[in-house]
């Protein structure tokens, strides 16, 4: 029952909302018929409009489709042929504009070359060239027209030709009628007589007594330059001037212009002096050079020419600029080095006077600028010249180093004894302590006796750091000289020149080392004394080496002030350079000593007569070669180097002796006394080639002093004692190995010399048993 009453219910509702939205859309339903019929009237007009266009559209399109009918059938036709018509005239028009533009030019050609030849038969030479150059200008623009040639183009080529060839032979007659040079016979000369033979004549004015007068100058010149002619004409004008008049006026100091001015021609010749310096001073050399010019410019090269193909301003140049541009490079090298290069000081000193070459060379420059024969820009002989200090280290630095390398080729043989009190020719130096610098102090103070206080009760000698006495080569010597003198210039010199300078220096040692040892090797190899000397050489230099710097340390200029210029590094090398040669000098004795001793046949068999000469013979071979080099190193190696070189090579005798001997299997009793002969005459006679000094008294010291330098030298004498001792003697000498045998020799070798010397008896037996 309540689901019944509930369907009722809703089916209600349901209803009453179906009847409400019906009745809405009937309401809307008629709106929208009010808004239709609103528009539809206001339509219906717009319609009515449009189509009565349409209807004018169509019979506006009938119209055209009529008018189209009648132009293709009538008109076109009309056409076609006006269009074929009027480009069949065009066509003719620009090939009738074609030949009367030809024409025209042929016609053009044709008066310029009548009135270029009418010019020339009036001499005006400008209007000629002028009128050339217009001809030329028509034939080439007829050759520039492609697909119209012409047969008559060549024919007036070869008349261009012609007639330019023509113009260019009248111009150079007038040219030599105005330029006239008398030349000696040998024209590629530009010796000293050849340039007093030479002339320069100008014409200015035409000459009376001729019928044709010389053209003016700046006709010619200018018909020149309009045909491209005058370039090469002032090349070989520039190329005579340079050859017989500027250049030789450079390198003869004698020669000097002489100018001669007549009514219708200058003149310019040259004479020589008699007495003339043999280089002639830059100002000299300038005014010369100026008085050239001046004469050149009055009466040649004073000519203003207008360039073709420029504007009227900027085309316009004189003469004297075109031919500045030809010659002045060659000029300005020529006075740079055959003039400035030889002003240039060597010496710092004359610096300063130098200023007078730097002033006339800018007067020089501005003399030629004023003449427009140099641009404005043009400075290099001024540059040259204010860079006088670069040129001055140069040339000092050069004219060193050719003097070192003469010195270093010159003969060692000539020699200087230095002793540590002489005096060399070297430049005064200043006191360490003065300038600016704070004096450093010593820990050592020099006394008024000259020994070095050392703080305590010790001294030094005054030798103590000085070069021993001995003999070097003269032009070492010099040498050393040289370095300091020009280090003293270079610490008068500006920082710039006193590097280069002190470079120098350093040069010239390491080209000694260099130098020395290649061009003298073949007689160092040989010849003992150059050996010695070239030691000393090496010495003496190293030993200046040490202090070279420091000695120029204290002066002015600020770079050598800094501890960077030193030479020290340098001395190792010549320490070594000078005992590598000596050392191999001392083996080429000692091996000349062994060979010697090689011919005394072991020193076998002395009993034979034959074997004791040759081993007589050996041993007074080589005293004669330690007399021979004792005299040839006497006076010339200091005293300590000269006996330790003749030590070391006696030791070598003796040593090698004392082997040979020891080495004796079987040695008799005669022969023992026979050796023992042989050693007394080494013992005997090897001191007195000890001869370090000219004075042979002073020698004696250094005789005496033999076993001190020769160390085989007591080995020697204990083998003399054994060869005359018997087998007491000897076990006393060796004295259980304490003895002074036994520091010679070992108890192998002791026992193989009594095996020797003595018979195989319980005696020797018994001794043998006692050397151990």
């Amino acid at each position: 029952g309540s689901l019944v009453a509930a369907v009722l219910a809703h089916s209600g509702r349901l209803d009453k909302e179906h009847l409400g939205a019906r009745v809405g859309r009937l309401s809307r339903r008629g709106e929208v018929c009010t808004m239709i019929n609103k528009k539809y009237s206001e339509f219906l007009p717009s319609m009515q409009s449009a189509e009565e266009l349409v209807a004018q559209v169509e019979g506006l399109s009938s119209n055209i489709d009529l008018l189209k009918a009648g132009i293709e059938n009538e008109v076109q036709q009309d056409l076609n042929v006006a269009v074929a018509e009027f480009t069949e005239l065009k066509q003719q028009l620009e090939r009738d504009t074609l030949v009367l533009s030809v024409l025209k030019k042929l016609q053009e050609f044709d008066t310029t070359i009548k009135e270029c030849n009418s010019a020339l038969q009036e001499k005006q030479y400008v209007t000629a060239a002028q009128q050339l150059e217009k001809a030329r200008s028509s034939l080439r623009s007829l050759e520039s027209r492609r697909g119209f040639e012409l047969k008559i183009l060549k024919a007036l080529g070869t008349e261009l030709t012609v007639q330019t060839q023509n113009m260019i032979y009248h111009l150079g007659e007038e040219w030599q009628k105005l330029i006239v040079w008398k030349l000696p016979p040998s024209k590629g000369s530009s010796s000293l007589e050849a340039v007093v033979l030479s002339e320069l004549h100008l014409y200015t004015v035409p000459p009376q007594d001729k019928d044709t007068a010389v053209p003016p100058v700046a006709a010619v010149l200018q018909a020149l330059a309009v045909l491209g002619e005058l370039h090469s004409k002032l090349k070989d004008f520039g190329h005579l001037l340079l050859q017989y008049i500027l250049k030789p006026l450079i390198s003869h100091p004698s020669l000097e212009p002489v100018p001669e001015e007549q009514p219708d021609v200058f003149i310019l010749r040259f004479r020589s002096q008699e007495l003339a310096l043999d280089e002639s001073s830059p100002m000299e050399v300038f005014d010369k050079i100026k008085l050239v010019f001046e004469v050149l410019h009055k009466y040649l090269l004073n000519v203003p020419l207008e360039q073709p193909g420029r504007g009227r301003n900027e085309g316009r140049v004189t003469l004297a600029e075109l031919l500045g541009e030809l010659i002045w490079e060659e000029l300005s090298d020529c006075l740079i080095h055959n003039c400035l290069v030889n002003s240039i000081p060597t010496n710092s000193s004359k610096l300063e006077q130098y200023k007078e070459v730097i002033e006339s060379t800018e007067e020089f420059e501005k003399a030629l600028k004023k003449m427009q024969f140099l641009k404005e820009d043009t400075t290099a002989l001024l540059k040259y010249a204010c860079n006088v200090d670069s040129h001055f280290a140069n040339k000092k630095c050069q004219d060193v180093i050719m003097a070192a390398r003469n010195l270093m080729t010159s003969e060692i043989h000539n020699t200087v004894k230095i002793t540590p009190d002489s005096s060399i020719a070297l430049p005064e130096l200043p006191d360490p302590g003065s300038g600016d610098h704070v004096k450093v102090p010593s820990p050592c103070s020099l006394l008024h006796n000259g020994t070095v206080n050392l703080g305590g009760e010790s001294r030094l000698s005054p030798l103590t750091l000085c070069l021993p006495t001995c003999r070097i080569s003269c032009s070492v010597q010099q040498l050393v000289e040289l370095a300091y003198h020009t280090l003293l210039e270079a610490t008068a010199s500006t920082d710039l020149c006193c590097v280069q300078l002190f470079d120098c220096v350093r040069n010239i040692f390491q080209l000694f080392y260099e130098v020395v040892p290649t061009y003298h090797r073949e007689n160092l190899q040989k010849l003992p004394q150059l050996a010695a000397i070239h030691h000393n050489n090496c010495m003496y230099i190293a030993h200046h080496l040490l202090t070279l710097g420091h000695q120029f340390r204290y002066r002015s200029t600020s770079v050598l002030s800094n501890g960077a210029a030193t030479f020290v590094d340098l001395v190792p090398g010549f320490r070594r350079l000078g005992m590598e040669c000596f050392l191999a000098q001392m083996r080429v004795q000692k091996g000349e000593i062994l060979e010697r001793l090689s011919s005394a046949r072991n020193f076998s068999n002395m009993d034979d007569e034959e074997n004791y000469c040759a081993a007589n013979k050996a041993i007074k071979q080589v005293l004669h070669q330690l007399r021979r080099l004792g005299m040839v190193w006497q006076d010339v190696l200091p005293v300590n180097v000269y006996c330790k070189a003749m030590g070391a090579l006696l030791n070598t005798a003796l040593a090698e002796i004392v082997t040979r001997i020891a080495a004796l299997e079987d040695i008799s009793a005669e022969d023992a006394d026979r050796l023992y002969s042989l050693c007394r005459i080494m013992v005997e006679e090897g001191p007195q080639v000890f001869t370090p000094l000219l004075e042979e008294d002073k020698n004696k010291k250094y005789q005496e002093e033999v076993p001190v330098y020769v160390q085989k030298w007591m080995t020697f004498k204990e083998l003399m004692i054994i060869l005359q001792a018997n087998l007491q003697e000897i076990v006393d000498q060796w004295a259980d190995g304490k003895g002074p045998l036994a520091e010679e020799f070992s108890a192998a070798e002791v026992k193989s010399l009594i095996r020797a010397l003595f018979q195989n008896t319980e005696r020797r037996a018994a001794a043998l048993a006692k050397i151990k």
